[in-house]
């Protein structure tokens, strides 16, 4: 596909690595020719310096030629316009990035107004996020199917876990759950396990179930399942606002710090169910002052990597509290992941996901949908929810006589609203959902799991 991506930030050069792996024609615009110079130079992909809401810049990035254009400028009404823009010169597709909580009740009018495909808010996506985590505080991170009827969790198994030294098949014999587990990360190595697989101490496991059945199979292994009671959030920007509006709903006592006056004002104007701080949490006395050491929740929101990072590792030090740190630049990931900061919060990968699950239901051609797209560990695997069309020639064959290909792991089909996690027998139906997990990359449709 040929792709116009307009504004190269962090969440349009994340896009621009992303999809260039996947081999679309991509063209970048930025108005900061430095920025076009680096980007063209890392990828194989062309760049165009000027604004693109620009109709003679548009026009110079091909849009008459395009087949969808994405506006992830750091103004939104830029990102509006120049989607406006792209429909009037070349009739593409379109998708803008709005972030301003004053638009948020208004996205549905303001995409059909404009004609927009799709409008993605990075910071209320990473709230959602977070949220879900805090509901369920012993996974590290949660993404659902077929609309909530099915989880994906990540946990890490800790030394006392009955899992540590256990096959999976042994496992499957001692806790009555009826769970997959379809990926283990064991340091940089990634594996979709069987039967035979052997868990260890800190290996992060994902699985596959219905909410019910991932409760069951977690307090069998005794994890706690209860969500927080409190939150203690760090930093006041647009991710907290949309964050303590959405914990506050969920019964959730909410105190926010934040060391700029003026925005606590607006914070307490906009939240006044919520508790907010003047303060500066790098100041460790202040933390304390605000019950550090009582809180169930403690979520580091700064625009600062380094300082996120640092008030998470105090936070794990002085609480037992559930650690989530949102990262945006850092990409020293291995030294990250050694810190143990518990949830780390991508809001640009988030963003990505979003993008690509849309771009990847663009291209399919045979009528079954990618419904959801999770990119679970980092670059090596991802998960996919298909929609099966009325019109898809599926073979009416059991699983274990389909010719799927190898790393590609079915792990749930949603059947009339019923959750199956299928084995050799089950069969694939129109009208279902199917979840995949697999380390093949860009999947476009179904059929694509099968070997030709």
């Amino acid at each position: 596909m040929r792709i116009i991506i307009v504004g190269c930030g962090k969440v349009g050069r994340t896009l621009t690595e992303q999809l260039s792996d996947e081999n679309h024609d991509v063209t970048v615009v930025d108005t900061n020719p430095q920025v076009v110079q680096d980007v063209t130079n890392n990828f194989d992909v062309m760049g165009v310096v000027g604004n693109g809401a620009s109709y003679l810049v548009q026009m110079d990035a091909g849009v008459e030629d395009a087949d969808l254009l994405i506006s992830v400028t750091a103004s939104d009404e830029l990102n509006l316009l120049c989607c406006l823009f792209a429909k009037k010169a070349g009739n593409c597709k379109t998708i803008a990035r709005v972030r301003n909580p004053l638009y948020s009740h208004e996205v549905n009018f303001i995409k059909k107004e404009l004609g927009l495909s799709m409008i993605i808010n990075p910071e209320y996506a990473a709230a959602t996020e977070i949220a879900r985590i805090l509901r369920f505080p012993s996974a590290i991170k949660i993404d659902t199917f077929a609309k909530g009827r099915v989880e994906l969790m990540k946990s890490i198994i800790d030394q006392n876990s009955p899992l540590c030294g256990e096959s999976l098949s042994n496992v499957a014999k001692k806790i009555k759950a009826d769970v997959l587990v379809c990926a283990v990360e064991r340091g940089k190595d990634v594996v979709i396990p069987n039967g035979d697989f052997v868990f260890e101490e800190n290996d992060v496991i994902s699985i596959v179930a219905s909410p019910t059945e991932a409760r069951d199979f977690f307090k069998q292994t005794g994890v706690e399942t209860h969500q927080v009671k409190n939150a203690l959030i760090v930093g006041g920007g647009t991710i907290a606002y949309y964050l303590a509006e959405q914990l506050l709903n969920m019964g959730i006592r909410v105190k926010i710090i934040e060391k700029d006056y003026k925005r606590c004002e607006t914070l307490s104007e906009l939240l006044p169910s919520a508790m907010i701080i003047h303060g500066d949490a790098a100041n460790q006395d202040v933390l304390f002052e605000e019950g550090i050491e009582h809180c169930e929740a403690f979520v580091s929101l700064t625009g600062i990597d380094e300082e996120n990072i640092f008030l998470s590792l105090f936070a794990q030090q002085s609480s037992k509290a559930k650690i989530i740190t949102k990262i945006n630049r850092i990409t020293f990931d291995e030294i990250i992941n050694n810190f143990h900061l518990g949830s780390l919060i991508y809001p640009k990968y988030i963003t990505s996901e979003y993008i690509l699950q849309y771009i990847r239901a663009m291209q399919n051609s045979l009528g079954s949908n990618i419904e959801t797209l999770y990119r679970i560990i980092e670059n090596k695997v991802e998960a996919l929810e298909f929609h099966i069309g009325e019109d898809v020639m599926i073979p009416d064959e059991t699983l274990e006589n389909l010719p799927i290909k190898k790393n590609i792991l079915i792990a749930a089909i949603n059947h009339n609203g019923k959750t199956i996690r299928p084995n050799g027998h089950s069969k694939i139906h129109a009208g279902d959902n199917v979840i995949v997990v697999t380390t093949l990359k860009g999947l476009q449709d179904i059929d694509d799991i099968f070997e030709k």
